[in-house]
């Protein structure tokens, strides 16, 4: 159990906290997302906790922050509600708290990511846990467990969800274990899924591995329904995206800790915005900048923000045909 006591026992008259979420057009998302606020604001009630969106809902982050300066807050904790580090996290939303802290001068202090720790593998653990129990005629052993991530162009990150997967299989014994994503990387739910039911396994456990709901965790069912269907002699059973699990609320104030004790070091040895990294060289040192300014709140209450016609699936290069997904081309 996290001790709050470091947390709470600090002066709250001039320290705020502001959750930093991505935004979703799925209102259960948005939901979802508020919810584990709650949570949060219940475990340190002495200090006051906004959120603010990065697209889509407002408020926006710059909307949050202005709500804590309302409060006479002097100084903010800003923590991404993020799994893993990669552009957004990177690059978007310390652009948009940068900005507002030059223009308002107040000082931000920016939190990691959630990240891997055993508290978020014991919290996947659990939903991994909820579906054994309910359906305990296979033995681990003759079980292929697949983790659904969300994909991005950052290699590290992608290269965290593979992590998590190996960490479970492990932990549960799996036969044997493979990770897939929902989108920008390779390989994909559908080719993924088939190329690992060539190894002959009988059941599937697939483990989207998300915060909340949302448009890229029903991408990720509607795709292995699909596959499912096509082998209706391989049974697949579905885990709970991770959502407002203890272990997760619990790794938040951990993260809010970190600042208060000067520990919040993001881990910068394989980003490929500042290290060496191969395939990657030409993006070190890569400009901070956010490229969200126009969908920010932009599915608000407000009629004439509601429209938001053009897609927005995160594809910063472009893509080459692969069998298992899509690849980045680069020069």
């Amino acid at each position: 159990m996290i001790s709050l006591a470091s947390i709470n026992n600090k002066n709250p008259s001039n320290i705020g906290i502001v959750l930093c979420g991505h935004g979703s057009r799925d209102p259960q998302a948005v939901e979802e997302f508020i919810n584990v606020v709650d949570k949060i604001k219940s475990r340190i009630p002495n200090i006051p906790v906004k959120f603010g969106f990065l697209e889509f809902n407002r408020p926006i982050i710059s909307e949050a922050l202005d709500q804590l300066k309302n409060m006479g807050v002097e100084r903010v904790i800003a923590l991404p509600a993020m799994l893993f580090a990669a552009g957004h996290t990177k690059n978007d939303i310390p652009a948009v708290l940068n900005k507002y802290s030059a223009e308002n001068g107040l000082p931000i202090q920016y939190g990691r990511e959630l990240g891997i720790n055993s508290l978020m593998i014991g919290a996947a653990g659990a939903r991994i846990q909820e579906i054994i129990d309910s359906n305990p005629t296979f033995p681990s052993s003759e079980t292929l467990l697949v983790v659904a991530g969300r994909g991005s162009s950052d290699p590290d990150a992608n290269s965290n969800v593979c992590k998590i997967t190996r960490m479970l299989v492990e932990g549960f014994g799996f036969g044997w274990g493979e990770t897939v994503f929902s989108g920008v990387t390779f390989p994909l739910v559908d080719p993924g899924l088939r190329h690992a039911l060539k190894l002959g396994f009988k059941r599937v456990i697939l483990l989207p591995y998300f915060l909340f709901s949302g448009v890229l965790v029903n991408r990720v069912r509607d795709h292995s329904m699909i596959v499912a269907t096509d082998n209706p002699d391989v049974q697949f059973l579905n885990a709970s995206y991770l959502s407002d699990q203890d272990l997760v609320i619990d790794t938040f104030i951990e993260r809010i800790q970190e600042v208060f004790n000067g520990e919040n070091f993001m881990n910068c040895a394989l980003c490929k915005y500042r290290s060496n990294l191969l395939g990657f060289e030409s993006e070190v040192g890569h400009e901070q900048i956010s490229n969200h300014d126009h969908v920010e709140g932009c599915l608000d209450s407000f009629p004439e923000n509601k429209v938001h016609n053009h897609s927005h699936e995160h594809f910063p290069y472009p893509h080459a045909e692969h069998p298992l997904g899509p690849v980045t081309l680069r020069s």
